[in-house]
C-alpha cells in the first residue's frame, strides 16, 4: 500500500470539524501529501440577507455568499499549517456537504477523505443519515472518520 498523495478534509468551522482538520494536516505532513480543505456552503435567501444586511450594515458581507465557508477556511488552513501540513488547497463549494466532499474527493483523486463523527450518535444522524455515515459510503476512496465528540 502507497501513501497518501491527496488527503482532503471538510470542515464546517465548528470545533468538530476543526478537529479533523488536525488530524489530516498531521497525516499530510507524516506522509508529504496535499491537503485539500473543503466547505460546502448554501448561500443564504435574499429575504434573510437583506435583514442581516440591515442589522449589519457595514459587516453584512460576512453573511454573504461564500464568505462564512472561506473563513471557517482561512482557520483551517491555520491550524493545518500549524500541525505541519506543508502544501494545502481551500476550496469553498456550494451545495450539500456530502455531494460536494464526494465529487471533489473523485474530481481531485483524492486517496483519502477525512471528515468528523459528529452527527454518528444523534437521533437526527440516525433517522436523516449523517455527513460521516452518508461518506462512508459515496466516497469513491479511504475515509478516515475522526472521534471528534464525546458521542452523546
Amino acid at each position: 500500500m502507497s501513501a497518501y498523495r491527496t488527503i482532503l478534509v471538510g470542515t464546517d468551522g465548528s470545533d468538530s470539524s476543526f478537529r479533523a482538520v488536525d488530524r489530516a494536516a498531521q497525516l499530510a505532513a507524516a506522509t508529504g501529501a496535499t491537503l485539500l480543505l473543503a466547505s460546502a456552503y448554501h448561500p443564504m435567501p435574499e429575504r434573510e440577507r437583506l435583514a442581516a444586511a440591515d442589522r449589519l450594515g457595514d459587516l453584512a458581507y460576512k453573511v454573504q455568499g461564500s464568505t462564512p465557508a472561506d473563513d471557517a477556511l482561512r482557520a483551517a488552513r491555520e491550524r493545518a499549517v500549524a500541525a505541519g501540513a506543508k502544501e494545502i488547497e481551500q476550496i469553498a463549494v456550494e451545495g450539500d456537504a456530502v455531494d460536494v466532499i464526494a465529487r471533489l474527493a473523485r474530481d481531485r483523486a483524492a486517496e483519502l477523505v477525512v471528515i468528523g463523527n459528529r452527527g454518528l450518535n444523534s437521533l437526527a444522524g440516525r433517522i436523516l443519515g449523517s455527513v460521516p455515515a452518508n461518506l462512508s459510503h459515496r466516497a469513491p476512496c479511504d475515509v478516515l472518520i475522526v472521534h471528534t465528540t464525546d458521542g452523546k
